[in-house]
């Protein structure tokens, strides 16, 4: 190919992922500087000792060197750094039912019954993502109304003896239970409240033909949600004060007070089901709220004193309205998990076609399990601190609703069951899976030493089966624990005592709850007291802060709102120099920013800009994972378009021992006469058959647009950062291959052509390993000439 011009210079523009990356190591220099952003979303280049900004290390292509700039993007301050941000590992259920939202199948064309199942989907996931706003104040109402002010400040009781007396005041007391509740709710409405300023225009447009093109900033809505989420927080309060949603009080005023407090409930629910955002202004969203806070004080003021237990089987309140509220939640859940089957059957025209790995979870229904998780989490979240609660306050006088007993038994069976999953998985499928695969010889291919052969090749086949069954397996153990929370239904309705042989489950079941109680708490408080402590919660913040707030708005702010066009815009500037090469380059969910940041900017760019304009992502689990799990948002025909628009210039580095990142444009590899051969996304445009894999000068094999990359590396290399050992996730900007990739990607080096040999068909429904290898023995010799996947 002709060398490029003597003015060509590429900008390299890097995304961090997953793992908290920092200054240093996002360009793996020793010194970092701020070029450009608002502190939140930070572009940063290498510098020198005189804190200037510094070029970064030449790109060498064949015939000549070419001058890079590197520069990164940094939007870690957006997940993590402070006590504020640390409480959102709180919010995991709310965030969970916000990524069903992102999971539904998307809405197919060729029938008439696929729009109208989709739009019922999302309303019902709006509705439960509103019950678990109202099932958290009712069991914190729970702790602070029934467990706290009602039992243990109760004039007729020993708990806490040592409190003054002025606090077991009726009214005191009532206060007690009622105003962190209030807090709480005023919390949540400052989280829901939050967001980031974006310094260019913001995502408006939906182009559902672009990876990712769903993503869009839909402030209305947003703010809408808020309002009825914090609209039926207040009501729950006021009704949990009230006695409950079963029988109505006594007295006029309490009677008004509950018949207002259950129609603002239902109020909320219908509110949030039809998409009303459109319908509530500013002034009868204040009116609402306005109307909400006065309900509160007119329900704690009727309230007092509060009633107390008289039995251990009575329900307050409290307990009976967190029941009333978990019911509608497993009510709607079933509802939305038996019309989920038919809008999957639906869409499944979009996939069929395509091998089963890249087909979505569970055949596009992998959103109901996840709505189950939020629900039981939420509802064991809410037991587990509850018992905690009881533990410390150290009374045997106190009691809770009966359900929490269920409840604990229910996890305690699920923690039993997953453990069982867990052992067989560790003890019997992944040990299984290498004494049948053997060593891949592929790892021949690339070279790998004979010394590092046995460990590489656990590492590939632990990594392989856990892209290919780690869905299956959390989806077998929710599934379990769906039936049994319905069976448990069954039990309290029927009032049936639990037999006594399940009581160890039980007794399980609150230890396991109370750990989990404490470790959030104790993540809360690394995350306030330390930033070198808390990469665990800036891993976990960065997956759910991912999406933008579509069925719960009480979940972190998205940052690929900001990311992306901040991204596109830093991107248009480099482009108008003529000789500039722009190559974002992305590493796990910052591969996902990058591909959605040049999708978006293949139809803002004119032809000549675009020619310039490559992608790089690294360990990106969007095949394995984002592809399968979102099928509406990315899409495998946007992908393929997106593929063909860039002329070939998206590389995906890829190692078989990433349980994260496998290929990214390629599949249905195999080995055939010692040439590594598959299917993938063609520079043309289209799918098809890939030409054999080229060999790298570090044993990388390059097909089609995926680099697989030997691991460990062969060699150390000279002038570049030596990363010794298995490295599966990590390192690869260690490795030699990332700066070839990078040429390629700027269309300053191609691969060597190659055509597609006749005796490698591939069917439309043949489904070949997910990953590059042949099956062999333990000695290593090869048992099979094709990799067919089990």
């Amino acid at each position: 190919m002709p060398l490029p011009g003597p003015d060509t210079h590429v900008v390299e523009l890097r995304v961090p992922g997953l793992i908290g990356t920092d200054d240093d190591n996002l360009l793996d220099a020793t010194g970092t500087v701020d070029v450009a952003g608002d502190g939140v979303g930070r572009v940063i280049r290498p510098c020198d000792r005189l804190r200037r900004p510094a070029p970064g290390p030449v790109l060498q292509i064949p015939g000549r060197s070419v001058p890079r700039t590197l520069e990164g993007y940094l939007w870690n301050r957006m997940t993590s750094g402070g006590a504020a941000k640390a409480a959102w590992a709180l919010l995991f259920p709310f965030s969970l039912a916000n990524v069903a939202q992102w999971m539904l199948p998307p809405e197919s064309n060729s029938s008439r019954l696929s729009a109208p199942l989709s739009a019922v989907c999302r309303s019902l996931l709006r509705v439960a993502a509103l019950l678990l706003t109202m099932l958290l104040i009712g069991q914190l109402a729970v702790v602070t109304l029934d467990l706290v002010a009602a039992q243990c400040l109760s004039p007729r009781t020993e708990c806490l003896p040592e409190a003054p007396s002025w606090l077991r005041n009726a009214g005191v007391r009532t206060a007690v239970g009622v105003l962190p509740l209030l807090a709480v709710v005023g919390v949540l409405f400052a989280v829901a409240s939050t967001s980031w300023d974006v310094r260019t225009d913001r995502l408006r447009e939906r182009r559902p033909d672009l990876p990712g093109g769903t993503l869009v900033d839909d402030e209305r809505e947003t703010t809408t949600l808020r309002c009825l989420h914090t609209v039926s927080a207040l009501a729950t309060v006021a009704l949990a004060v009230l006695g409950g949603p079963r029988t109505p009080p006594d007295h006029t005023v309490e009677t008004v007070a509950w018949v207002l407090s259950l129609a603002l409930l239902g109020f909320a629910v219908g509110a949030a089901a039809f998409r009303t955002h459109r319908l509530l202004g500013p002034v009868p969203r204040s009116v609402l709220l306005g109307l909400a806070s006065v309900l509160v004080g007119v329900a704690s003021i009727a309230g007092t004193p509060l009633s107390t237990r008289s039995t251990e089987t009575a329900t307050t309140g409290a307990g009976a309205t967190v029941e009333l509220i978990a019911a509608a939640l497993l009510g709607v859940c079933v509802v939305f998990a038996l019309l989920l089957i038919p809008a999957a059957v639906t869409a499944r025209r979009a996939w069929a076609a395509l091998p089963h790995r890249l087909r979505p979870w569970a055949g596009g229904w992998a959103a109901a399990p996840t709505l189950a998780l939020a629900g039981l989490l939420g509802g064991g979240f809410g037991a587990g601190l509850a018992i905690a609660a009881r533990h410390a306050l150290d009374s045997e006088e106190l009691s809770l609703p009966h359900g929490y007993t269920l409840i604990t038994l229910l996890w305690g069976a699920g923690l039993a069951f997953a453990a069982l999953v867990a052992a067989s998985v560790l003890t019997i499928a992944v040990p299984l899976r290498r004494l049948r695969r053997g060593i891949p010889e592929v790892l021949q291919l690339m070279d790998t030493r004979e010394a590092d052969l046995d460990t590489a090749a656990d590492a590939w086949t632990r990594a392989a089966w856990e892209r290919k069954n780690l869905h299956r397996t959390v989806l077998t153990v929710v599934s379990a624990m769906s039936v049994g929370a319905a069976v448990l239904v069954v039990m309290r309705i029927a009032t049936t005592e639990i037999p006594a042989v399940l009581q160890p489950l039980s007794t399980v079941g609150v230890v396991a709850l109370g750990v989990l109680a404490v470790a959030l708490l104790r993540a809360v408080y690394t995350a306030a007291t330390g930033t070198q402590r808390v990469r665990h919660l800036a891993a976990f913040a960065d997956l759910v802060c991912f999406w933008p707030r579509a069925a719960h708005p009480v979940v972190p702010p998205s940052y690929a709102l900001k990311v992306i066009p901040e991204l596109a815009e830093r991107s248009k500037e480099h482009l108008r120099e003529p000789g500039c090469r722009v190559v974002l380059a992305g590493y796990h969910v910052g591969g996902l920013l990058a591909l959605m940041t040049v999708g978006r900017l293949t139809t803002e760019l004119s032809d000549a800009e675009l020619e310039r304009l490559g992608l790089l992502t690294a360990g990106m689990p969007l095949q394995w994972g984002y592809q399968r799990a979102f099928p509406g948002v990315f899409g495998h025909d946007a992908l393929v378009r997106l593929y063909g628009a860039l002329g070939g210039r998206w590389r995906g580095l890829c190692r078989g021992t990433d349980t994260f990142g496998g290929g990214a444009t390629t599949w249905r590899h195999r080995v055939e006469d010692g040439e590594l051969v598959g299917v993938g996304y063609l520079p043309e445009g289209g799918v098809g058959p890939l030409g054999t894999a080229e060999q790298g000068p570090h044993g990388a094999l390059v097909l089609g647009g995926d680099h697989w990359l030997p691991d460990p590396m062969p060699k150390p290399v000279s002038g570049r950062r030596w990363a010794p050992g298995v490295r599966k996730h990590t390192d690869y900007l260690a490795d030699p291959e990332w700066d070839r990739a990078v040429a390629y990607a700027a269309g300053l080096e191609k691969p060597s052509p190659t055509i597609p040999e006749p005796s490698h068909p591939v069917g439309p429904t043949s489904d070949l390993k997910d990953v590059p290898g042949e099956p062999r023995n333990g000695s290593g010799r090869v048992t099979g000439s094709s990799l067919q996947s089990p």
